[in-house]
């Protein structure tokens, strides 16, 4: 019996949808190439996102991939009960959306989910040991960072030993999540150019929003010392501050930009390497 995708994801077979009422070209052409059935319809109906909002959409797109990437969740929690928890959010019968801005312990504990994540048990003193041994930068991409990381996840091998632990930065510690070190490493050798721009982007934002809160202090200071709000003098300094915060807002969407590429790319890397392993994909 020849194979079939549907062009919904589980969660919309959850809601009982049905297949044929919705496009979807990526999985259309994935079908195509392997040369399986393709269930779904030929024309994509905007209309037909259950969730509206883009920016939505894609925070539980990162949610669901954390879920994915993650050896613990996984074992602890049903995707038939992840598909619900996402179901009610989507309905607005759970007030929460997913947050990339928060952990994923944190968002699943939103979302009515409970996990153990207790086999991460290093103390308070060899993180500070781990933070001070990499002078607090993230042995991955080289920005600022606080996170001990466990070279080999700790879902996999419960081993909690200073040789296991290295300094993440927030972001590659998400990223990297459950996926073997071997495979990270592999990975982030090939891009170390864009980690180095991802350096300069941190270096360079920083330095510029310290200039802008000096800025905004001074400008708040002689609103004092003058007594007054409207004044030549005040309004170039105001002027000179949007010129500066348009700046910072340019080069930070240049910066995300970037961290969401790379992200994109470890993603994909992953994804093929496990594709790989399983010889039944479907």
């Amino acid at each position: 019996m020849n194979p079939k995708l549907t062009s919904i994801c589980d969660i919309c077979i959850t809601r009982n949808l049905n297949p044929e009422d919705y496009a979807n070209d990526a999985v259309a052409t994935f079908a195509q190439s392997l040369l399986y059935t393709f269930v779904g319809a030929k024309k994509q109906d905007q209309s037909g996102f259950i969730v509206k909002n883009k920016k939505d959409r894609k925070k539980y797109e990162a949610f669901l991939q954390d879920y994915d990437g993650n050896e613990i969740a996984r074992q602890q929690i049903k995707r038939s009960d992840l598909n619900l928890a996402v179901i009610k959010s989507e309905d607005g019968k759970l007030n929460y959306v997913p947050n990339q801005g928060v952990t994923f312990e944190q968002n699943l504990k939103e979302m009515d989910l409970e996990i153990n994540f207790q086999l991460n048990e290093v103390d308070f003193i060899d993180r500070e040991r781990i933070r001070a041994k990499y002078k607090y930068r993230c042995q991955y991409c080289g920005r600022r960072g606080r996170s001990v990381d466990h070279k080999d996840p700790v879902s996999l091998s419960h081993n909690n030993s200073l040789d296991n632990l290295t300094l993440a930065c927030a972001e590659c510690n998400r990223i990297k999540s459950d996926m073997p070190y071997k495979l990270f490493i592999q990975l982030n050798d090939q891009i170390s150019e864009i980690n180095k721009k991802l350096v300069k982007y941190e270096d360079a934002l920083g330095t510029l929003r310290e200039e802008f809160e000096h800025r905004r202090r001074y400008l708040a200071a002689q609103v004092h010392l003058k007594g007054v709000i409207n004044d030549p003098e005040l309004n170039a300094i105001r002027k000179q501050n949007k010129s500066l915060q348009d700046a910072i807002d340019s080069l930070q969407s240049d910066y995300d930009d970037l961290r969401q590429t790379r992200k994109t790319y470890f993603d994909t890397g992953w994804r093929l390497a496990r594709i790989k392993e399983n010889k039944d994909i479907i």
